[in-house]
């Protein structure tokens, strides 16, 4: 099996033969990432830490698309969003949110859990189940209308 760095590696190699000078850069600069963490941490990056890294990028990208928004340079906004869609692309298939929600019912009901208490426990397992698939404000607005007793 193949560490996500050597994943990226082929990809670069592929971008530098199609000529793609954005996804070139783009990936250069996410197996600097990759290198950072590994030498932050001394361990080899697993697959978890990698979607980590990935989300994080994707979120500077999009948090520089909004400034660069408001300054009006246009031409940079929409090279922060190409690199985004570069990196989106090693994420997993968004978990839909019926899929959340039917697993948030399911350990609602195991665990006997309600109302404003149960948000801790819920919000725990499914960060872990839906890691890189699902975001944190997704899951919490579908666990408090669970927890609430809406449908």
């Amino acid at each position: 099996m193949t560490t996500p760095r050597e994943r990226i590696e082929g990809d670069l190699k592929a971008a530098l033969k199609a000529g793609e000078k954005e996804r070139v850069s783009t990936l250069r600069l996410l197996i600097a990432a990759i290198d950072n963490e590994r030498i932050r941490t001394g361990e080899t990056v697993d697959e978890d830490a990698f979607l980590k890294l990935v989300q994080k990028a994707i979120r500077q990208r999009r948090e520089s698309v909004e400034q660069y928004r408001k300054g009006g340079r246009e031409e940079l906004a929409a090279r922060e969003e190409r690199e985004a869609e570069i990196l989106e692309a090693y994420l997993p298939p968004p978990a839909d949110e019926a899929e959340i929600e039917a697993a948030i019912r399911e350990l609602v009901a195991a665990q006997g859990l309600s109302g404003p208490a149960g948000i801790g426990p819920v919000m725990k397992e499914m960060l872990a189940r839906f890691s890189g698939r699902a975001d944190g404000g997704t899951i919490n607005q579908i666990a408090r209308r669970v927890l609430a007793g809406g449908d």
